[in-house]
């Protein structure tokens, strides 16, 4: 009997171990991840939701921590290693949700949308913006987000083996791959806007060039907030195509430098 207790004693021990580590990427890690890390979301969610990943993650990865727990006296260093590659997949999932940021911006400038629409988010931005970034965490979510995060998580730990630090170079170059891929896909989304805007602003100078007695911006104002409305609703499917099409395809390959 005794032999059986200190059997099980010894097998809990090492569970307990797993999940104490898996819950250092993980839980850094939903910190920043869309949709489950929103500042809108309750913390004691959040942490229910990092404990859910984490009993999803652990059992798969078992086998790479278990050198680990000859390493766990003090405080190791690769406590802190863990929690540094969970903020780094956070912050790179992050990126998608700032470019739907960005492209909220630049078509609310472009439209004259920046007041309508009040948003309730957390963080300050256009309302657009805030448009934009429910509606695709709303997209992601019910195409099975939840599923293809526990796979990132699973895979980072072939990626990014525990224990250590990750490469500084490939960091950097992860990084700034990341940060260019939102600003292009930011910039790509809100490209009709663009294009709307300097047609409208050219025919204003125009109207205005041929009809100096005219006040073209009492005209004008009214019929760009109209046209701006009528925009959004036929851009905003297909700008949602383009960002879930490239969160995707992201998802799926997300340890691979884009050029």
């Amino acid at each position: 009997m005794s032999a059986a207790l200190a059997e099980l004693l010894g097998l809990s021990q090492a569970a307990l171990f797993v999940g104490f580590v898996t819950f250092l990427r993980v839980g850094a890690a939903m910190a920043l991840i869309p949709a489950f890390g929103e500042q809108v979301v309750p913390a004691r969610v959040r942490l229910v939701l990092a404990l859910a990943f984490t009993a999803i993650v652990a059992p798969a990865i078992g086998d790479r921590l278990a050198p680990l727990a000859d390493r766990a006296g003090g405080l190791p260093v690769w406590f802190l290693s863990e929690i540094g590659i969970g903020l780094l997949l956070g912050m790179l999932l992050r990126m998608f949700i700032m470019a739907l940021q960005i492209a909220g911006m630049i078509a609310a400038q472009a439209a004259s949308l920046s007041q309508l629409f009040g948003g309730t988010g957390g963080e300050p931005q256009p309302a657009v913006s805030n448009l934009l970034v429910a509606a695709g965490l709303a997209v992601a979510v019910h195409l099975g987000l939840h599923i293809k995060l526990a796979q990132v998580l699973i895979g980072s730990y072939a990626a990014l083996p525990p224990g250590a630090f990750p490469d500084g170079a490939l960091v950097r170059s992860w990084g700034l791959s990341g940060v260019g891929q939102a600003f292009t896909l930011g910039f790509s989304i809100a490209a009709p806007f663009l294009i709307a805007g300097l047609i409208y602003n050219v025919a204003l100078g125009a109207i205005n060039r041929a009809m100096p007695q005219l006040m073209v911006a009492f005209v004008g104002a009214p019929a760009l907030t109209a046209g701006g409305l009528v925009l959004f609703a036929l851009a905003l499917p297909g700008g949602l195509a383009l960002w879930h099409g490239a969160f995707d395809q992201f998802l799926a390959n997300p340890f691979t430098v884009m050029p």
